[in-house]
């Protein structure tokens, strides 16, 4: 544009801002505010103003921008500290379009900065001007009000700073600071990282979703590669830990089984498991003997129910034997070399 070759050709430092309302091209003032000037500057080659928000809109009166926080409390000068105050008699607040610094008070400049949209002589001497907007881009300095604002002054979709470029630099010797830039790529390596951490914390119940979580980690790393009971997965005293051995399953699924390693020890389990049934039923009559009395017997029924014990002995008895001719004909055979 003619406005960027006559920055280039006469030498007055100039700065293009590219934001969403379009290009903004400031003239700075460096002989008379250099220190603002140069604070602005060097911020601007370290790209700090880049994607910050104009946080402050008061129609007619003023637009504010250069808090890299976004909330009008932060931002920090090149220089560590807050700078002084630099006010020339030849620059005043006559005119919209001027760029000036944003403060708390006195000797208070950071990184924020503002636009006159009008005449603001109430800010004469409490404000330093270093510049002023330039040729046609001044009608996009003015589009920055056409915002709805809260009672804050916060516009509520507020306009951005997308990038800078010095056009021309009136101080040869800034050397951009490199701190920032690392910070920034350390922060989002840290954004990175947490986004494949669980917080448990955000939970109700986060001390019980953590426990959970560690024993459902141990327990899959314990049995992987094996198949899962509710005996493996639970502490649950309610589940027998004793197999139950049925004759019809035994046939069904003879032709599919390895012999066992331990032929003793399944023995001793379908042993103990034939007490527990003779216990069970012998520990169910007494209970209900507990409940109410049981009329007495006589002869015919005593006979009958002394038939149907030995029915039960003899079909227990029959169990067990075929259950240890399942398991010898389970047992492998030895074959001699």
């Amino acid at each position: 544009r003619i406005s960027h070759l006559y920055s280039y050709s006469s030498g007055i430092p100039f700065v293009l801002l590219v934001t969403s309302v379009g290009d903004i091209d400031i003239e700075l003032w460096s002989k008379e505010a250099p220190k603002a000037c140069r604070n602005f500057v060097q911020l601007c080659m370290e790209e700090y103003y880049d994607g910050t928000i104009f946080h402050r809109v008061v129609k007619d009166f003023i637009v504010q921008g250069g808090d890299p926080t976004g909330t009008g409390t932060g931002g920090e000068s090149i220089y560590g500290s807050p700078f002084k105050d630099e006010f020339h008699s030849r620059l005043r607040f006559v005119r919209r379009g001027l760029v000036a610094m944003a403060n708390a008070g006195p000797h208070d400049n950071g990184s924020q900065f503002f636009f006159t949209m009008n005449q603001t002589p109430e800010l004469q001497n409490k404000h330093t001007i270093f510049g002023k907007v330039t040729g046609v881009t001044l009608y996009n300095i003015l589009k920055l009000q056409e915002v709805d604002v809260d009672v804050n002054e916060r516009p509520l979709f507020p306009h951005k700073i997308i990038r800078t470029e010095i056009l021309f630099n009136p101080f040869d010797d800034i050397i951009p600071r490199v701190i920032k830039k690392v910070k920034k790529e350390e922060d989002k390596k840290i954004k990175s990282k947490s986004k494949a951490t669980k917080n448990f914390s955000l939970l109700s119940f986060g001390e019980e979703a953590e426990e959970d979580e560690e024993q459902t980690f141990k327990a899959s790393k314990k049995f992987s590669g094996k198949s899962k009971s509710s005996h493996d997965l639970t502490d649950d005293p309610n589940l027998s830990s004793v197999p139950v051995v049925e004759n019809s399953d035994i046939e069904k699924t003879s032709s599919k089984r390895k012999a066992p390693d331990d032929m003793a020890s399944i023995g001793d389990l379908v042993t103990e498991d034939v007490r527990k049934k003779l216990k069970k039923d012998d520990s169910s009559s007494s209970s209900q003997r507990e409940v109410h009395e049981q009329p007495a017997l006589d002869d015919d029924t005593k006979k009958s129910k002394s038939e149907e014990i030995k029915k039960e002995v003899k079909k227990l008895q029959k169990e067990i034997k075929d259950s240890k001719k399942e398991l010898l004909r389970l047992k492998p055979r030895s074959h001699n070399p």
